[in-house]
Formats: C-alpha cells, structure tokens, sequence
C-alpha cells in the first residue's frame, strides 16, 4: 500500500500479459503432427473445475478483505498516533530534513507493511495450496526483505520530495509534486527490468536459451516489420520459484524488453510459444509501455489532487487527536496514504478495463503476426490459452462483476473463444495491425 501512497508507483503497466518462456537448453515441447481434435471453448475436467472455482473464490475475497484490512492498518497507526511518534524521532536524530525522511518514512513503511504481512502471507499460502508456488517460506521471506530494503530507499527520497514542496507552496504543492513525480515514475520503469527484477529473478538471453526458437521468432518479427534485437529478448527463470505461466514487456528506452518465462517454453509448443511472443511484441509495437505511463501520470495527477483535500480537511478535523499539526508535517504522510489507497481501490475497474482492452488488442495483434508462419495459427492459440487456463486454474466462468473489477485480462475462456475464431482473411476483410 505505501508503494502506491507514496508515488502511485504501482507501476501499473498495463502490459504484463499472462503468458511466458524456458531455463536450460532443453527442446521446447514437441509440435504434435497428429490429427488432434479442434479447441472451441476452455473446459476444465470436473476436479480441476472444482479446484479453479474454489481458488477464485478465495482470491476473490482476499482482494476485497485485503483492501479493508489495509484501511484498518492505516487507522490504526493514525489511532495509535504511530506516525507523530516516528516523526519525533527523526527530528530528534537530525535537523536536516533529508535524514529525517530517511528515518521518518522507512520506518513508516516498515510499520504498514509489517501490519499488512498477514495479508501477504495467506496470499502465498494460496498459492502454495493451489500449486502455483513452490517457492519456500524462507525464500519468499527473503523476497519480503529485498522488496522492503528497497523500498526504504525509495520512500525516503519521494517523502523528502513530497514534503519539500508542501513546505514551499502549501496550495499548490499537489500540482508541483506531482510534475516532480513524473520523471520519478519514468526512471523507475527505466530502471525496473535492469537493476531490480533480477534481485528477485535470473534472466539469460532467449538466444543463449533457444537458439532454433529465436531464429523462428526472427521470422515473426519481420513479418510484422519490426526490429526487436536479440538482446531485448530474455528468458527468466520462474521455474525457481513457480509453477504459472507469465511473459511481459517491461522497461523503457534502452531498458525495453520482452521477458518470457521458462515455464512457459516448457509447457508449450513452439507454434504456442511463436503466439505468446507475438502478443508481447504488439504490447511493445502498440506501445502499451508508453499508454501505461500516460495512464499512471493521469491517475497520479487526481490521486493527488484529492489528497491535497482531504489531508487539509482531516488535518483540520481531526489532527490535535492524531498529533499532526498540519499538511507539511511528516505525521500527515498517512492521510496521503489513506486518501490514495482509497482511490486506488475504486479506480480498479477503470484501469482493469482499459487494461482487457490493450490485452485484447494484444492478442490480436499476436494472431495477426503468426499467421501465415504458424500453421493454423487460431488452434496454436487457442491451445495456449486452454494451456495458460490449466496450469494457472483460471476459472472458465467468472461472475461479470469479478471479472469487472479485478480482470487486468480478459477472461481465458473468452480469449480461447476468440482466437479459434478470429480469422479476417478467410472473410475477406483487412487485418487490423499486420498487413
């Protein structure tokens, strides 16, 4: 939650599809050449069905309870007047008001997320019941830690930042903090990909991997008339850690890359795996990256713009019982938190839908590429996504307010659907992207 307080940094790049790559140069699953039966719809056998339902159901609920969990945490530390008390104590370790934002805001932080670990922890706990993880807690503690030591390092610079300019202009701080913020935002996606996914992740070259894979991918890239180098193409191995299926485009600039995960290369035939890194190269050719940040920035002007508000009307109202003496004091840094976590949560099914829209673009976009290179290219995609639909336990028929609240994607059975039937040329009608 402090991520998205602090910087709205959620980093919401509406671009990670859910779909992936390998680890050792092992041979990616064997094309069957054998007459197999037409895939029409995603089905699942009657226990995996069960288990999908039931997976949902409980990750469904715990986004909703994680949410008002997160608002009881933030209350709690304004009750218990957490932050006047951190706020003490950095004014007391310096003067300088640098070291006191790097004293003030980690230890915030580390108070919230501490609070929120019980969330965190039943998260990994389904994922280990439902054998998406296989990740121990050791590890997955580690990963705790790294993530945390991080953040320290990023909180304390953006609260130093953020309280700078309050200080400076206490009307319209929200606006200067927040054209500060958008070089903030664009660095942290530059830097992601490089200097902070592989602390958690190994990464290799796809062509130090598959090397037969990536030639066949040089044929899809230039069907589309693109030029993605080799060395934007990498590998990661998930294996590691989990058992679902992933690949994403990430970074910016020179950082831009398309990442599929090992699990996926191993699950999935060439002709498969040909489709999921078409559809990652029409997030990069569409520049989902670039619509991504726009969003983000716009997301981050509201956020903040709602904060200013509502910090000064609860400062007024309520801040001698909280010990903030007011919007440019370090102890107010909750109420952000609070109002951004709040808006956060209600814009999901505006950002989860414009999400399933560039998805669903994507996906076209991958058909179209694939086409004439894979043979029959609807049933190669089609069979991805019954695959990416098994392994992940996606449920075949999700409740429309689910899927219009928390689906970044759109539901696996609907993109089963379409792609079986997808087909512009036999209808004599233009391609959309891929000429």
């Amino acid at each position: 939650m402090w991520r998205r307080a602090l910087l709205l940094l959620s980093l919401a790049t509406v671009t990670r599809a859910q779909v992936s790559a390998p680890t050792q140069l092992e041979p990616l699953k064997p094309e069957v050449r054998q007459q197999a039966p037409q895939v029409e719809t995603y089905t699942l056998p009657p226990e995996k069905l069960a288990e999908a339902i039931d997976y949902a159901r409980a990750r469904n609920w715990l986004h909703f309870v994680g949410f008002v969990y997160g608002l009881a945490v933030l209350a709690g530390v304004l009750a218990w007047r957490l932050a006047p008390r951190f706020r003490n104590w950095a004014r007391a370790a310096s003067r300088r008001r640098i070291v006191q934002a790097y004293i003030f805001a980690p230890l915030l932080m580390l108070a919230v997320d501490g609070l929120g670990l019980p969330v965190s922890i039943y998260g990994q706990h389904l994922s280990l019941k439902y054998e998406q993880s296989i990740q121990s807690w050791g590890s997955w503690f580690w990963d705790w830690a790294k993530g945390e030591l991080i953040g320290c390092l990023l909180v304390g610079f953006v609260a130093w930042i953020l309280y700078g300019v309050i200080r400076r202009s206490a009307r319209r701080w929200w606006f200067y903090f927040w054209l500060a913020a958008i070089p903030m935002v664009v660095f942290l996606m530059f830097i992601e990909p490089v200097a902070i996914e592989p602390l958690f992740y190994k990464f290799d070259p796809l062509i130090e991997k598959q090397p037969a894979l990536v030639a066949q991918i040089d044929k899809l890239v230039a069907r589309g008339g693109l030029a993605i180098p080799h060395d934007r193409m990498f590998e990661m191995k998930a294996s590691a850690k989990l058992n679902s299926l992933n690949a994403y485009v990430t970074g910016v600039g020179p950082s831009k890359r398309v990442v599929v995960w090992d699990t996926t290369l191993r699950k999935m035939t060439e002709s498969q795996t040909l489709f999921v890194f078409g559809h990652e190269m029409g997030h990069y050719v569409l520049h989902h990256i670039f619509l991504g940040i726009v969003g983000t920035c716009l997301l981050l002007l509201v956020a903040l713009y709602a904060g200013y508000h509502a910090m000064t009307w609860m400062t007024a109202r309520w801040g001698v019982r909280w010990g903030i003496a007011g919007v440019e004091d370090w102890a107010s840094l909750p109420l952000l938190m609070l109002t951004v976590a709040i808006l956060s949560f209600g814009a999901e099914p505006l950002t989860n839908s414009v999400s399933r829209m560039l998805e669903h673009s994507a996906d076209i976009y991958g058909l179209e590429a694939i086409h004439g290179i894979v043979p029959d290219a609807p049933q190669a995609a089609a069979r991805a996504f019954q695959i990416l639909g098994e392994v992940s336990l996606d449920d075949p028929d999700p409740s429309p307010f689910v899927e219009f609240w928390l689906y970044d994607h759109p539901a696996v059975s609907d993109r089963l659907r379409f792609a079986a039937e997808y087909d512009p040329w036999g209808e004599g009608v233009a391609p959309r992207y891929v000429k």
